[in-house]
């Protein structure tokens, strides 16, 4: 058994013109994902009993997948809009449309009869799934999700809570293992609410490894909303073998609307990194001493009179202020280049290494030497030979 592929033989032929029955199915509501497909008989009756005659009419809309059910087993699948017709001296046919190769694939490889859970059904079925993104979507965090944030500048590795707003898409991009593993022998619909509850759980239980993947890259919390990309690819990783391989299903698209550290781990975090930018001897004194300027100008503005608060700036500089401040330049001067070895300094002040000033020119003045009773020349305070102390 088959599907051939079907033409109207003029524009204005009808369905009922063409077949004694066939099988359609209206628009398929944003909300529904499966729908019994409705049998139409000559006349434009329903009918109501689950054969397909053979010759029969089975047309496929833009945004559907068709399949056959025969005893409880896909028998066909059709994902190309068309008209086609029913024939059972034809072998099972795949008209893959737009969803792949995975199609063929998928069965190929479950033998292209496919048993829904072991049960034999007594009837035939006409399946449409819709194939275009399932929208509007939202979800948030009801608690929060753990966050790695490293910064090398700041020393920091910690984990924050993040709490996130957001929106996103799916599709049924493999309708065999959709029916197969989830909806099965629906008696009308299979609506978008039977599984959504399921979905947004396991996309918020994905939230945490992929928000692991975005810190492996770097990516500072303050800026994933610009990488949205990346996290929607990591959730994409994370739940291929639930999503894509078990149930057919693909993340589409994942957008957030707002994305939030607890702020108490962000007031953290500003912390550290504003104390780490002390490392640096200057910044330090330079802190110090706008700290302590703006202490003399409250001092002087002191309801209390400007001596009383002058007396507390000079016990903030007891207490350790002065030689916070004196501590930091004697590191600062400790980090100071040495001077190059083997270097003179001219009589212009410059720092030179070679035979010759990079000032002025002037050549490297000859090292003072004396000669010892012993005969040996000497540039230090004794002689190299003998001892003796320069005269």
């Amino acid at each position: 058994m088959g599907l051939i592929s079907a033409a109207l033989s003029s524009v204005s032929s009808t369905l009922a013109d063409q077949w004694k029955e066939f099988f359609t199915c209206d628009a398929i509501d944003k909300d529904v994902l499966v729908v019994r497909g409705t049998k139409m008989t000559k006349g434009g009756n329903k009918g109501n009993d689950n054969v397909i005659s053979n010759g029969s009419g089975i047309v496929v809309a833009d945004g559907q997948c068709m399949i056959i059910v025969d005893q409880g087993k896909v028998v066909e699948i059709c994902a190309e809009p068309g008209q086609f017709t029913y024939d059972t001296s034809s072998s099972p046919s795949v008209f893959a449309g737009n969803l792949g190769e995975s199609i063929l694939a998928t069965f190929k490889e479950l033998g292209q009869r496919i048993t829904f859970g072991g049960d034999v059904a007594k009837d035939q079925r006409v399946y449409y799934f819709n194939t275009k993104e399932i929208i509007d979507n939202k979800i948030g965090t009801p608690a929060p999700v753990p966050f790695r944030v490293v910064d090398a500048n700041a020393n920091m590795d910690m984990d924050i809570g993040m709490r996130m707003n957001a929106i996103y898409t799916y599709k049924v991009t493999n309708p065999i293992l959709f029916y197969t593993n989830v909806c099965g022998n629906v008696a009308n619909t299979y609506d978008r609410s039977e599984i959504d509850s399921t979905l947004k759980a396991e996309l918020l239980a994905a939230l945490q490894p992929a928000f692991a993947k975005i810190s492996e890259q770097g990516i500072r919390y303050s800026a994933i909303a610009g990488h949205t990309l990346e996290l929607e690819q990591a959730l994409k990783d994370c739940l291929a073998e639930k999503w894509a391989n078990t149930r057919g299903l693909q993340l589409a698209s994942f957008s957030i609307n707002s994305i939030t550290a607890d702020p108490e781990d962000e007031k953290r975090i500003k912390q550290l990194q504003f104390n780490a930018s002390f490392k640096d001897p200057g910044m330090a004194g330079a802190h110090l001493v706008g700290q302590t300027g703006q202490a003399m100008v409250d001092a002087a503005n002191n309801s209390a009179g400007a001596a009383v608060g002058l007396m507390g700036v000079n016990m903030v500089n007891n207490m350790g202020t002065v030689q916070a401040a004196q501590g930091f330049l004697n590191q600062a001067q400790q980090q100071a280049p040495a001077a190059p070895a083997n270097s003179w300094t001219c009589a212009c002040g410059t720092v030179n290494t070679g035979n010759f000033c990079s000032n002025c020119g002037a050549a490297k003045p000859a090292p003072a030497t004396w000669t010892c009773s012993c005969g040996t020349v000497n540039t230090g305070k004794f002689c190299s030979n003998c001892g003796t102390a320069k005269p």
